[in-house]
């Protein structure tokens, strides 16, 4: 990172090698008392927040679902009946800022499209609330460091909604590559996609609104598997993309290839797409392999080394991402993925777009 809050390649590595017991004691420990929950609003009330978030907020233990911010008043009134939410914890796009009033609510979780991730970072921050934002982080990397700024300016703290840092089989994979348990990792492979079948005129499929299509969408799970599998940031990457349905993507990627350049000279390749059900991820060391496959779901992963089965529980990931955040605001503690992990991601976005453009290898 570039700002003097970066989180070194040597923190990556320390924190990314946390083990399977560490996971599962780390629920356990800081665990709020119900007065000090922290309260939590969850701003789009779309799939992911209908379907995830707010399911998994009946789990945790620091944190509850206190409020909501929806422009349709039907969805209001349905999830304040559903999860006894008060009125006076119900905003919209509108009135928003008067949140900034609200005592019951500690943090504002963004789950909107993409091109209003950083406004709304900016506005809650600026109301005095702590942020989850959703991932991608933004629609480039300049609109991160706009968010970063914001946040550090009102004192706030700024997490992005990568849950797998805190799911068990994922912490394996950080801990067997970055601690090198079968020596150097030498080769990566990873994808993640799938077949888009939704709405020809969702915002998804809109630049303006996503920033781009599967890579933004899909691929920056792919992206994160090799970073965190090497602790190690890439200095280069090259990539080349296909469009097979060019009139449902017009505006954006369907499915794009990359090869990303590391120091430690891993060679790693990587795809994501909007026309493929891909979600794996395998890597090859000196002395063994290891793979996920599910790598990226939500409905649990499942993962081999030296293709015998890990035998890791799954988890309710979003509940221990959440769980995870109301403890660091309790404890005024910085995120294990703060803005800064976010910058990261966006950074070898911009660079693939570029190269994508030019045909060519482009500096990250």
């Amino acid at each position: 990172m570039e700002k003097a809050n970066q989180i070194s390649r040597r923190s990556f590595i320390q924190k990314g090698a946390i083990g399977t017991g560490a996971l599962l004691l780390g629920q356990t420990l800081n665990a709020l008392s119900k007065e000090k929950k922290m309260g939590i609003a969850l701003v789009g009330l779309g799939y992911y927040s209908s379907g995830q978030l707010a399911p998994a907020l009946q789990h945790t233990k620091n944190c509850y679902l206190a409020g909501i911010v929806t422009g349709t008043p039907a969805k209001a009134e349905t999830w304040a009946k559903k999860y006894n939410i008060p009125q006076k914890n119900i905003y919209n796009y509108q009135n928003f800022d008067e949140i900034a009033k609200n005592p019951d609510i500690d943090i504002v979780y963004i789950v909107l499209p993409v091109s209003m991730h950083k406004e709304f970072t900016i506005r809650a921050a600026k109301a005095g609330k702590h942020v989850l934002c959703e991932k991608p982080m933004a629609l480039n990397a300049s609109e991160c460091r706009d968010m970063i700024a914001a946040c550090k300016k009102a004192n706030r703290l700024l997490s992005i909604g990568y849950r797998l840092h805190f799911e068990p089989h994922t912490l394996e994979v950080m801990r067997l590559g970055q601690k090198k348990v079968f020596g150097k990792v030498t080769q990566i492979d990873t994808g993640n996609g799938f077949t888009y079948g939704g709405d020809p005129n969702a915002w998804r499929l809109k630049k303006a609104m996503a920033g781009g299509g599967g890579l933004m969408d899909m691929g920056i799970y792919s992206i994160q598997g090799s970073r965190y599998t090497l602790g190690e940031e890439p200095i280069a990457v090259r990539a080349t993309q296909e469009k097979t349905k060019p009139e449902l993507f017009k505006e954006v990627d369907e499915t794009v290839f990359w090869e990303l350049k590391f120091p430690g000279g891993a060679k790693v390749t990587g795809k994501s797409s909007y026309n493929n059900n891909w979600g794996y991820l395998n890597v090859q060391a000196e002395h063994g392999n290891f793979e996920l496959e599910p790598a990226f779901g939500y409905g649990g992963l499942d993962g081999k080394v030296n293709g015998k089965p890990m035998n890791i529980p799954n988890i309710i990931q979003q509940a221990a991402q959440m769980d995870d955040f109301a403890t660091c605001v309790a404890l005024n503690k910085q995120s294990r993925v703060p803005g800064e992990e976010g910058l990261k991601d966006m950074k070898i976005v911009d660079a693939i777009y570029r190269s994508l453009d030019s045909g060519k290898w482009e500096n990250i």
